[in-house]
């Protein structure tokens, strides 16, 4: 048999060796734990001693060792969704989703009940506030926007919540969440809210489809009938507006030209009260100048005359 030699640790047990590894343990410690990276879509909230100390923005930053200081990187810059009435199970060209029907469906101010989907979209805005203040941030988040739909389709009826009122449900409920999460001291800022689906029980779906086109229609014809009020009414006031002025302007006339006749009267009058013969001859010759202007081949005879002998012809050049 071959002697064994048992292995011996002597060498290993020596002083000097021990410190060399215990050194090199805390070195790979101390790079291990005093580096560390922030991407360009985080912050991170540094603690030491588990008390906040600050926030660091991206890049390679140093932090105390050992567990003295701790990082907690939070992302700000992605806007985060969260889906309320349905879950996506897979997205792509062809996504895939799974109805949560419990969750969706409300009721409404007067008394019928409709199933609502809609989303959330908020960015993180102070990560302090994120890391500290919440415990538990995603059902809070979840049970305020649930709270707050709930509450605004229950201050409504279902054709308006399925018409006019939907884009002010989303503005309402925005406002609403940042107002509540405000004073949670949450840290984020909805963005938006957004109604996917508003729909009634399956069992009334055609009843309300009906009740949908009609609306339409009704909206439709509204705003034919307000194009053609647009385009007749103007063209009626300009027309009534075209009319009044010339009836004004015919009024004027009338009155400058009346006025003009009683001043040439009053002219006449008074030199007729001078001269009366003089005047009346005057008005005569005026007359019958103003008669025979217009007339060509006129010819002026004296009825006393048996025979026709014409005194002078009124003509071109004739006499």
């Amino acid at each position: 048999m071959k002697d064994v030699t048992p292995f011996k640790f002597e060498g290993l047990l020596k002083p000097s060796f021990i410190a060399l590894v215990i050194g090199g343990l805390i070195v790979i410690g101390f790079l291990s734990t005093s580096f560390y990276i922030v991407d360009q879509t985080e912050e991170a909230v540094i603690t030491r001693l588990g008390k906040y100390s600050s926030t660091a923005g991206p890049g390679l930053h140093y932090k105390l060792p050992f567990g003295i200081d701790r990082q907690y990187k939070v992302n700000v810059k992605t806007v985060q969704t969260e889906q309320f009435g349905f879950r996506t199970v897979s997205s792509g060209i062809s996504s895939t989703y799974t109805n949560q029907s419990v969750e969706s469906t409300m009721l409404t101010g007067d008394l019928n009940i409709i199933q609502v989907e809609w989303i959330i979209q908020y960015r993180i805005v102070d990560p302090k506030a994120w890391t500290f203040n919440v415990q538990e941030r995603t059902e809070t988040i979840r049970d305020v926007s649930r709270s707050a739909i709930n509450m605004l389709v229950g201050d409504r009826t279902i054709m308006d919540i399925m018409g006019p009122e939907r884009s002010a449900v989303e503005v309402e409920g925005r406002d609403f969440m940042n107002t509540t999460f405000q004073g949670y001291g949450l840290g984020i800022d909805v963005i938006a809210v957004k109604l996917q689906n508003v729909d009634p029980p399956t069992g009334v779906q055609e009843a309300f489809d009906d009740v949908n086109k009609a609306e339409q229609d009704m909206s439709r014809l509204i705003n034919e009938g307000q194009q053609a009020y647009n385009a007749e009414i103007p063209r009626a006031r300009g027309e009534a507006e075209r009319n009044i002025q010339e009836a004004q302007g015919y009024a004027t006339e009338r009155v400058n030209n009346a006025r003009g006749d009683i001043a040439r009267f009053n002219a006449v009058y008074a030199e007729y009260r001078n001269a009366p013969a003089v005047t009346r001859q005057r008005l005569y010759f005026e007359m019958i100048e103003e008669v025979f202007s217009n007339t060509d081949d006129t010819v002026i005879i004296d009825r006393s005359f048996t025979n026709f002998l014409p005194m002078r012809t009124l003509g071109a050049g004739e006499r």
